[in-house]
């Protein structure tokens, strides 16, 4: 398995740890770490050398992608959102499961063994 798979499987994997034990910050944290291996591997595909290795970096530029949907755009958004003062998201998104969803349409396949 591609180095670039193993840490992205391996983010979700401490995402849903951190859920497990009501952790919803640390599972935020990981759904963008993971969301920017899928980013830097998705430009690397195309020839573009990551400008950035931060996953809140490459998810800003991201946005500026004229092929993203609007659904993903959205799914951007809620990942570079800020949290409020009681450090929740000020909407309703499980950023686990888009960050999971922007992954699979970077890069199909990339969950399959």
């Amino acid at each position: 398995m591609e180095d670039w798979k193993t840490d992205l499987h391996a983010e979700f994997l401490h995402a849903e740890a951190a859920r497990a034990r009501g952790n919803e910050g640390q599972a935020r944290v990981c759904a963008r770490r993971a969301a920017g291996l899928a980013i830097r591997e998705y430009l690397a595909r195309r020839g573009k050398r990551p400008p950035s290795s931060s996953a809140y970096d490459l998810l800003n530029l991201l946005k500026t992608d004229p092929e993203l949907s609007p659904q993903l755009q959205q799914t951007v958004e809620h990942l570079t959102m800020r949290v409020t003062q009681d450090f929740k998201l000020p909407v309703q998104a499980d950023l686990l499961a888009e960050a999971r969803a922007l992954c699979t349409a970077l890069l199909p396949g990339w969950d399959q063994p």
